[in-house]
């Protein structure tokens, strides 16, 4: 695998290096992404990529690419471990086939009321250590975890209860998300997100998870799903932004905390700005009469949770870390009555 990866970036990646010469940065990186390059989401890691270069003065020039520019989306991990890319920003659940916790991390289904509580459990909640534990075992360090939102699920059909999931063939990426929706009674399938357009257009899925409702409408899922439930019922990824650890080891210390006070900074960046746009978005269907907002009743939406819960205890046998995420999850939400 890691010999594909090697020839897939053969003269694309310059790799972290020390530069001579006053006008050339001390660190070159490659980063990549999960997004297309167009995506809100990936401009916000554009852009985070400018701010460490001015940060730093210019010793720390990061090249941040979009999903497959390098190496396929899901081999980024294994690639940054190497230091055939330098660092990726992606959702970690991609890589629940290299270890289910990735899964968990990735998508703890039906946790997460609202992404600031996720960046809370992350931040204070003892997430980032345990994540950090899993990303060192692969050789990679976590910068700071990123929440894109409580997703939409764009539908061709209207989803007002659990009942109406029964038999809808949902895009899921692998993993717990998966395999919640096909005990909720859906058909669940693998695509890649790139592949959610094609696939409402074709009639080859339902409905879909994928990202918020604002980017949704600007890929144009709502010319064939025409009953988008917001706000969201089901999910609320992290993303992580993370660096190959060899690298981070050595770097001083003022690099590191300007990494580190920087991905603080594009949290909640991510957060507030998808926010904004889902809430233009809204402005915009509701004024497209061919369009349905479906917002689930609460007692469905607590119908599905349960579901999720129930799946935690499940995936919490499948590790010693599946157990902890499931611990260290319950012990948040219960400690702030959201459970």
């Amino acid at each position: 695998m890691l010999g594909k990866l090697k020839l897939a970036a053969l003269g694309a990646v310059a790799g972290v290096m020390m530069v001579g010469g006053a006008s050339a940065a001390e660190y070159q990186w490659t980063f990549q992404g999960s997004e297309s390059a167009g995506e809100p989401q990936f401009v916000l890691k554009q852009e985070w990529a400018e701010s460490v270069f001015k940060m730093t003065n210019g010793r720390v020039k990061i090249t941040f690419m979009p999903a497959g520019a390098v190496v396929p989306y899901s081999e980024t991990l294994e690639a940054v471990g190497a230091n055939i890319i330098q660092g990726q920003s992606t959702a970690t659940s991609y890589f629940a086939g290299k270890d289910p916790a990735f899964a968990m991390f990735g998508d703890m289904v039906g946790a997460w009321g609202d992404p600031l509580e996720l960046v809370e459990w992350l931040k204070y909640g003892g997430g980032e250590e345990l994540f950090q534990e899993l990303m060192h075992s692969y050789n990679v360090h976590n910068i700071g975890g990123l929440a894109t939102g409580v997703e939409a699920f764009p539908s061709r059909k209207p989803i007002r209860s659990v009942e109406d999931l029964k038999g809808l063939k949902v895009r899921a990426p692998e993993g717990m998300v998966y395999n919640v929706f096909a005990v909720a009674g859906a058909a669940p399938v693998n695509l890649p997100g790139s592949d959610v357009y094609t696939g409402l257009e074709k009639n080859v899925i339902d409905a879909a998870d994928y990202t918020v409702l604002a980017t949704n409408q600007d890929m144009g899922f709502h010319a064939f799903a025409k009953y988008p439930s917001y706000p969201g019922f089901h999910s609320a990824p992290l993303l992580d932004l993370s660096i190959n650890k060899g690298i981070w080891d050595a770097l001083p210390e003022d690099i590191k905390e300007v990494l580190e006070v920087s991905a603080d900074q594009l949290a909640y960046k991510m957060v507030y700005t998808l926010k904004q746009r889902d809430i233009k978005a809204v402005e915009i269907i509701e004024q497209d009469e061919t369009i349905e907002l479906v917002n689930m009743p609460a007692e469905e939406r607590a119908k599905f949770r349960k579901i999720a819960q129930e799946e935690w205890q499940v995936w919490a046998k499948k590790s010693e870390m599946c157990a902890k995420i499931v611990e260290s999850v319950s012990e948040f939400l219960e400690r702030r009555n959201l459970m």
